[in-house]
């Protein structure tokens, strides 16, 4: 009889603890999967072996005159070609851009994208923009998803003149065209994230910079569709903050909400930057790229790991990308990387110590060296007597 008692008091707290979990998932909305928080260094590790590209292939796009800088490039794929989308600042803001290639390593600039505007809009100096809703598995089809029968991007504009200046903010564009041919994106015609916003927080209180903006069907955090963005800030004197990575969430790719988690990368001083995202197996990963912490000086290429893209275990070991060429011996910066036939190519801004700037990229294979070089350097200026 005692033995009975105790299959029976057994069942019923097998039971009781059955009904609590049940009601913490329901309320909380926790799963097995979100319930993984930390990345282990041995699947870290592995992250790393199958991303890191030891060879430089060299410069692939770069800038026609001296007076313009080129930056941040995102690679897409469409109808078997591959595309990437690129700013360039001439003095006046920044305007994207778009290039063709047929093998990832030569490509043409085939025209502007999202140009200046001599308007009183908001954003009528500045238009970087970064194409979104790209299919995020590895070694992927690496195309552009649709949503609500549009083709999506985010930027990042303002109306002053200058090198980021005045206050920056974030919005979106969208085409119902091609986006592999050369149009100007309709633009949402405001911005969708201020630092001026009455909710906004202590990290993004500055400037807002660069996003990345992906379609998660599986609504992991709540939202199908999540941004990642770095921005300027601080809780005393925003002037002085340093650049973070957080996130903010939408239903429509229209209107959009903040984390309450943010920062999500987060390294005091310095900068900590574009974030740009693919999944590898069970694994998010999150390239970004580093500038001038405490104990690293110049710029460079990392990422973090996660399994429910709120939470991020960052690689503690070598970097991706850093300086190591003519080309790039300022700043070797800024990923967007993709694998394709076996070849892992991670594409990054260049900046030489003439500050010039191109599009560089290193792959995972010997792919040989290419032959493109920065236009040559005015002659130094002689001073008179």
């Amino acid at each position: 009889m005692k033995f009975y008692k105790e299959i029976k008091n057994k069942n019923q707290f097998l039971r009781s603890n059955f009904l609590l979990v049940l009601i913490l998932f329901l309320v909380t909305g926790v799963s097995a999967q979100t319930a993984k928080k930390e990345v282990s260094q041995k699947v870290m590790q592995q992250i790393y072996e199958e991303a890191k590209t030891p060879y430089k292939y060299g410069l692939v796009l770069t800038p026609i005159e001296n007076s313009k800088k080129m930056d941040c490039p995102t690679v897409f794929r469409k109808n078997g070609q591959w595309y990437m989308s690129y700013i360039i600042f001439d003095g006046r803001g920044y305007e994207t851009w778009l290039a063709h290639s047929t093998d990832l390593l030569n490509w043409k600039t085939t025209g502007r994208i999202m140009s200046f505007t001599d308007t009183t809009q908001w954003d009528s100096n500045q238009k970087a923009g970064y194409v979104a809703l790209q299919d995020p598995k590895w070694g992927g089809s690496y195309q552009l998803q649709q949503y609500n029968n549009k083709y999506w991007m985010s930027y990042f504009g303002g109306n002053s003149q200058g090198y980021e200046k005045g206050l920056l903010s974030i919005s979106v564009a969208y085409t119902e065209k091609d986006p592999g041919t050369v149009h100007e994106w309709k633009r949402l015609g405001k911005p969708v994230l201020m630092a001026t916003d009455g909710n906004v927080q202590w990290w993004d209180n500055h400037t807002l910079y660069k996003e990345t903006v992906i379609w998660d069907k599986k609504k992991t955090l709540g939202h199908p569709f999540i941004m990642y963005y770095n921005a300027n800030g601080d809780s005393v004197n925003k002037k002085r903050g340093a650049e973070r990575i957080g996130m903010a969430f939408s239903d429509d790719m229209i209107t959009w909400a903040r984390a309450k988690n943010n920062p999500i990368l987060n390294h005091n001083i310095g900068i900590t930057g574009d974030p740009y995202l693919q999944k590898i197996g069970d694994v998010w990963v999150m390239f970004y790229f580093g500038a001038f912490w405490k104990d690293k000086g110049g710029a460079f290429n990392r990422f973090a790991c996660s399994y429910d893209l709120a939470n991020w275990t960052e690689w503690n070991g070598d970097d991706l990308i850093k300086s190591s060429e003519p080309y790039d011996d300022m700043f070797a910066h800024k990923s967007c990387v993709v694998k394709y036939k076996g070849v892992v190519y991670h594409f990054y801004c260049a900046v030489n110590k003439a500050d010039q700037r191109g599009i560089a990229v290193a792959t995972s294979r010997d792919m040989g060296k290419s032959k493109l070089s920065f236009v040559a350097l005015p002659p130094p200026k002689v001073k008179k007597n």
